[in-house]
């Protein structure tokens, strides 16, 4: 008979503070029996060292874990090497062809199995609505949801195909959050029948395509469930609704119970034991120790006591146990590398997603014969807390190639992610004698520092074109004769992109 603590640890996911495994970690993993690895930047530096890293985690324990990383393409990217950066999925959504998503599922199948990983936390199939998103945004493929259903089950498909479990999210949907559920514990007061009109239908779509995983999310629904708890503790949402009304068989899956939503509403101890009791398989306690001890102290604490009923702890363990057995080799497909028709792809999907967000093409291309100034936000400073193309840390470098064959040799002017006032007006200066301005702005909307930076150069600039690096809302703040153009998002073949449309090319 299996132990309860072996029990208990085939339903934790927990990460590693580093790129090496030490005995601490060794120890962790022995002493909470967990069964998953997610995987961060932190652990990653090159494909080589994460597969040495993997053999020896596993190797030392004498047993396969699950191991599972973020990759959504565009700016959620954990493994920055041996794999293809694809946009964002609203560039995905916007480029207007559903086989774009499934050929990008399928290369992101084949480049993480090179890389050791069994299973991808995406799809987001949250649906944008008029709604302020803080976090989802360029995340989901839009606000259509029979759009958002196809795309996403197309990728999800390709996945499939190239032999990656996919874990879409995040039930039931909260492309309308008002907080980011990392930092504060949102509410979202739709209805039943607003969230089947819109939210779950692209879940619904997933479920009856046979996909393996889902994971929920931690916003309070009070109208879903009157209790008021976050929907990640709630029973009837999780069990109730999704395992037996709408019958998922598959495994659900925790947001990090780590994030603000959930510590803001109780210790991380009981949280997991709330998230178990609702109804979840697989808990994801991501990022400390002592965090990650407390959740499975806690949780066979719970089993023990009675508290939560050992029959449903190994229906979930043999849940995690099935899908952590699917595959038997921990890499697979040859060495890691980016597939040969990875980069064409995202070139395509990023070309077809350009959108104009205002007119005024022609005027600015004609003022492109003159002195071009380029301004750009310095991504370089995010790239300890972000993935960042190494093209695009070397800011200036990009420029000059990325318009060169243009005919255009443009000023760089390179400033702060939220850029001072003195080079808010260092910029401003160099706009004011320049006959053409490109600005890469960088959320005006939440950043003042940025806004001002808009604003000077909206009052000083001759010819100014704004390229929107992120979410489309700062389309608002752009002036009668600016120039606004998006490629909803800042991955290269984005600003590529964006690039040869500001140049006709």
């Amino acid at each position: 008979m299996t132990s309860l603590d072996d029990l208990v640890g085939e339903c934790l996911m927990i990460g590693l503070k580093g790129p090496t495994v030490d005995d601490a970690d060794v120890r962790l993993f022995r002493e909470t029996r967990a069964a998953g690895l997610i995987l961060y930047r932190r652990n990653f530096e090159s494909p080589r060292q994460l597969l040495e890293m993997l053999a020896r985690l596993e190797g030392a324990l004498g047993r396969r874990l699950l191991v599972a990383t973020d990759h959504e393409g565009g700016r959620i990217v954990m493994l920055g090497r041996g794999v293809t950066i694809f946009p964002d999925n609203l560039a995905v959504g916007t480029a207007g062809e559903e086989s774009f998503a499934y050929k990008e599922g399928l290369i992101e199948a084949r480049e993480l199995r090179r890389l050791g990983v069994d299973l991808n936390l995406g799809p987001c199939l949250d649906v944008l609505t008029d709604r302020y998103s803080p976090n989802i945004g360029i995340r989901s493929y839009g606000k259509d949801p029979k759009l958002v259903a196809r795309y996403g089950v197309a990728r999800i498909s390709g996945m499939a195909k190239g032999g990656l479990s996919s874990c879409p999210k995040h039930f039931p949907g909260k492309g309308h959050s008002p907080l980011d559920a990392h930092l504060k514990l949102p509410t979202i007061l739709s209805d039943w029948d607003e969230m089947h009109a819109v939210h779950l239908v692209p879940f619904l779509e997933a479920i009856a395509a046979g996909v393996e995983c889902l994971m929920t999310s931690h916003p309070v629904y009070p109208r879903l469930d009157p209790s008021g708890v976050p929907a990640t503790f709630s029973r009837l949402i999780v069990e109730d609704y999704l395992r037996s009304e709408l019958g998922f068989r598959g495994v659900i899956v925790s947001d990090d119970l780590e994030m603000g939503a959930v510590s803001e509403t109780c210790p991380i101890g009981e949280a997991t034991v709330r998230t178990a009791a609702a109804g979840h398989d697989l808990l994801l306690v991501c990022h400390t120790e002592s965090a990650q001890r407390a959740a499975a102290t806690a949780l066979v604490d719970a089993y023990r006591s009675g508290r939560l009923p050992r029959a449903g702890l190994e229906r979930a363990a043999a849940r995690v146990h099935a899908l952590r057995e699917r595959r038997t080799l921990r890499a697979e497909g040859g060495s890691p590398a980016p597939e040969r028709d990875g980069a064409p792809l995202a070139m395509a999907m990023a070309t077809r997603a350009v959108t104009e967000l205002t007119p005024g093409r022609e005027a600015f291309v004609r003022a492109l014969n003159g002195r071009v100034l380029v301004i750009f936000p310095r991504f370089s400073e995010l790239a300890a807390r972000i993935t960042i193309e190494p093209e695009v840390c070397d800011e200036a470098g990009w420029i000059r190639g990325a318009f060169a064959p243009t005919g255009v040799t443009p000023q760089p002017c390179i400033v702060g992610i939220e850029p001072s006032p003195a080079e808010i007006e260092d910029a401003a200066a160099h706009a004011a004698t320049a006959d053409a301005t490109v600005l890469f702005l960088y959320d005006a909307h939440l950043y003042p520092s940025n806004r001002a930076l808009l604003e000077a150069l909206q009052a000083r600039a001759r010819r100014l074109a704004v390229v929107l690096l992120r979410d489309p809302y700062d389309a608002v703040l752009l002036g009668r004769d600016v120039y606004g153009v998006t490629a909803f998002g800042w991955r290269r073949c984005q600003l590529d992109a964006v690039v040869a449309r500001l140049a006709y090319l």
